[in-house]
């Protein structure tokens, strides 16, 4: 029988086989023998399942030992678990997360994200019939908050459904927790502190919650990215904690996350919108969650126990308080390797002088001055220590919250810079010492938080009395203003612009002209770039069949790594084509010792004399981080498995050859993938068009893909950058796949086009070629008009000066 997912109930009652024994997972090594053996575990994630082929799918979960309570101090106690066929469609629908697996049949292999998710260094594999996953489900624990009249009656294990439910989550009180136990919880934040280097890899929160039960309870929370660390505003904050661990700690229970651990925190005001802060792409929330919200808002109203509102604005500060400061970062400049200098406002005007610093324009990130109205509202802030890389990240425009910042008088204080005069001596500097004490850090608040709403009107209502004292113009005036940009910008040239490289003898149009035209034109524009998709500039490469027209995205080296994992373990004896040979490899070092013992190494017999240019490797049995260490000395590794005793190339979801960093994928749509010879006489040197044309393989091309949003003074229009994407950044979309210094080269490209926070008059002209065009749509009769930019690249300033106009 193949292999199986068995329910409770299911014909074995769901318990697996007596003659197996069960392996600690924290004992698990590739040595294990994996015969008669079983691992058990509670489902702590459960990934995406991934369709291969229309009968073929992968899915990854992560179990935790099911006892690990009793075994805290085992560091290997979750371990990564990889399903392949159909055994992974069957568990997708069967298994939730939290119920409890027993796994036999399996394979032990190595982690290739041991480094990344910090889990079990090696992984399970289940594929083929010996494979079954034994589920056991348990009830969840009371709720304290329940009277014995109202608790619900425990499910039958015979009851449960093979379809998975909406989850239901049971929340225990702050008074009733007991150590060594996984809880959900709610609290009111009474105390935190930004997110912190740890002395690992990670990042480290602190803070202090408290409920009805009036219990105030630490919870310490480590995660290697910040953006999944609790989105804590202010104190008086709301939390909801997902699979904390209780411990015993000074006399006290304490909160640490542990495995699926998930936090949504809301705003603590009465009244306001309960609107969930995550960086989770899902969530469970209902309306029980909402009532909770809105109870413990009210509880903590009616509380003493919250101190005062610390939280004021530049116009009543004092000289030597602490306080928080909502503002807007207007630019920021490097003073040190301990201090950065942020120039900040949030539209009032403090009644104390203000200091004045002046700093190079050449190191300032923003805009270096400013009308002489708003220079008197803006707060210089000196940033210190631990705080400087966070600063080094923000971006102008940004809204921050600054934690006990200290408003300092005297000029004296200001670290190194020409700044105001001696005689203003009870001027004001405010200082951002480093640590973490009181809460010390910055945090950068969405656009649609309150309290940013608030300070944006705030800021409008000074733009718009600012505005007053600038002429009027008609409207022809307004137009020429729009339309003509400026010989520069604050006294400098513009960093970049574009200009067109095409024969097309054609006036320029404005944007609100193209969208009347009809499609299958070609437009001059001169434009602004307004905004551009994707915003995370990797997203952007993608992977394009020039056969089929079809487009992809690449896929991620965990996918990768999992076809290369099941392929190993078909990699017994096989009889290769007679023009292939077993042979060795010499690989610099001992980094590869074991590589050389345990993989399968097969050389193309007729290129081997022809030299290193000419040489194939059919590497069979490694692992993708084994293959790419190969390719770090030889060029042109082919991944290969057995297949009936016969070589056959993997799925070509991976990819089908390595040439140093460099990957090469294949279409599986129009590839007939199989292994031919290659005849050594009719070529010169191998490449990556050569190999795949040898393999049947169609292959796929790096192509850039961005949506670019275009503006002038007479409308806005939405285009595609992807034909001509290689000529409008002047470098290779392959490049950037694997070469740092052309990743690098495209963000500062779009930032110099489009800077962040960035008014529109800090946005350079753009001299732009458009095409117009219908989309392909059958399904809609009104086919919508595409655009498309062309014939168009990025220069440079300086170039700009000194070089000729192109014929």
């Amino acid at each position: 029988m193949p292999g199986c997912v068995w329910l409770e109930g299911a014909g074995t009652g769901g318990q697996s086989p007596a003659h197996l024994s069960r392996i600690p997972i924290s004992l698990i090594s590739t040595s294990t023998d994996c015969a008669n053996s079983t691992v058990k575990g509670k489902v702590v994630h459960k990934g995406p399942l991934v369709p291969l082929s229309a009968n073929d799918f992968i899915l990854k979960i992560v179990i935790e030992e099911s006892d690990s309570s009793s075994n805290a101090s085992s560091q290997n106690s979750s371990i990564n678990v990889v399903l392949f066929g159909k055994l992974a469609k069957t568990f997708s629908q069967a298994v939730s997360q939290g119920d409890v697996v027993v796994a036999s049949g399996f394979t032990v292999g190595k982690s290739p994200t041991v480094h990344k998710d910090k889990l079990h260094p090696c992984n399970l594999l289940l594929s083929g019939d010996d494979a079954n996953i034994y589920v056991s489900r348990q009830p969840p624990p009371p709720d304290p908050r329940s009277s014995p009249a109202t608790k619900r009656s425990t499910t039958n294990p015979t009851e449960v459904s093979m379809n998975p439910k909406t989850p239901k989550y049971t929340y225990i009180r702050l008074g009733h927790l007991k150590p060594g136990s996984v809880v959900n919880v709610f609290g009111v934040v009474v105390f935190f502190k930004q997110p912190f280097k740890s002395r690992g890899t990670d990042f480290c929160s602190s803070l202090k919650i408290t409920d009805q039960s009036n219990q105030k309870i630490s919870c310490t929370i480590f995660c290697e990215k910040l953006e999944d660390h609790p989105k804590i505003f202010q104190i008086g904050d709301i939390i909801r904690m997902h699979r904390m661990k209780t411990q015993f700690f000074n006399d006290s229970i304490t909160l640490i996350n542990t495995h699926g651990f998930s936090v949504v925190t809301f705003d603590g005001s009465v009244g306001r919108d309960v609107e969930p802060r995550t960086s989770s792409r899902s969530f469970h929330f209902d309306q029980d969650d909402r009532r909770t919200v809105e109870e413990l808002r009210s509880w903590a109203a009616s509380q003493a126990l919250l101190p005062p509102v610390l939280t004021i604005p530049l116009s009543d500060v004092q000289p030597k308080a602490y306080f928080d400061l909502t503002c807007q970062l207007l630019a920021k400049a490097p003073i040190d390797t301990t201090c950065t200098l942020l120039r900040v406002w949030d539209g009032t005007k403090c009644p104390r002088t203000l200091l004045k610093v002046i700093v190079e324009p050449d190191v300032t990130e923003g805009p270096s001055s400013f009308s002489k109205k708003k220079e008197n509202l803006i707060a210089n802030v000196f940033v210190y220590d631990n705080h400087v890389e966070f600063a080094r990240q923000l971006k102008p425009g940004a809204f921050l919250r600054i934690y006990n910042l200290r408003a300092i008088p005297g000029s004296n204080k200001a670290p190194g810079l020409t700044s105001s005069p001696s005689e203003e001596g009870d001027h004001l500097g405010f200082h951002l010492h480093g640590g973490t004490a009181f809460g010390r850090g910055i945090r950068v608040l969405p656009e649609n938080s309150p309290d940013v709403q608030q300070l944006k009107r705030v800021i409008e209502a000074f733009s718009e009395d600012e505005e007053t004292d600038i002429p009027e113009l008609n409207d022809s005036e307004m137009y020429e203003v729009w339309c003509t940009p400026p010989e520069s910008l604050d006294g400098e040239t513009e960093k970049s612009s574009t200009e067109r490289r095409c024969s097309h003898d054609i006036q320029p149009v404005t944007l609100s002209e193209v969208k009347q035209s009809e499609p299958g034109q070609v437009h001059h524009v001169r434009v602004q770039l307004r905004s551009y998709e994707p915003h995370r500039l990797h997203q952007a490469l993608k992977l394009y069949c020039s056969k089929c027209t079809s487009m992809q995205d690449v896929p991620d080296d965990e996918l990768v790594a999992g076809l290369f994992s099941e392929a190993s373990k078909d990699s017994g004896p096989c009889s290769p084509p007679p023009w292939v040979l077993s042979g060795r490899v010499d690989v610099p070092g001992d980094s590869l010792g074991s590589l050389k013992r345990a993989l399968h190494i097969h050389l193309s017999s007729q290129l081997i004399s022809e030299g290193k240019t000419k040489e194939l490797i059919y590497l069979m049995g490694s692992t993708l981080e084994e293959t790419c260490q190969l390719a770090d000395n030889y060029q042109n590794i082919i991944p290969v498995r057995s297949s009936g005793g016969h070589l056959t190339l993997l799925d070509l979801a991976a990819p089908f050859l390595f040439r140093g960093a460099k990957r090469y994928y294949g279409c599986k749509r129009c590839s007939e993938p199989a292994l031919r010879e290659l005849c050594a006489e009719r070529v010169e040197v191998i490449d990556e068009k050569i190999v795949a044309e040898a393999l049947g393989v169609q292959l796929l091309q790096f192509v850039l893909l961005m949506k670019l949003e275009l503006q002038d003074a007479t409308d806005t229009l939405e285009a595609f950058l992807c034909r001509d994407a290689e000529l409008f950044f002047s470098l290779l979309a392959e490049e950037a796949a694997t070469n740092q210094e052309a990743q690098n080269s495209i963000s500062q490209t779009m930032e110099s086009l489009c800077p962040p926070g960035g008014s529109t008059g800090e946005r350079p002209w753009l001299d732009v070629c458009l095409r117009s065009y219908q989309a392909e749509d059958d399904d809609d009769a009104q086919k919508p008009t595409c655009y498309q930019i062309c014939h168009t690249t990025v220069t440079k300033a300086s170039s700009q000066q000194s070089d000729p106009e192109p014929a």
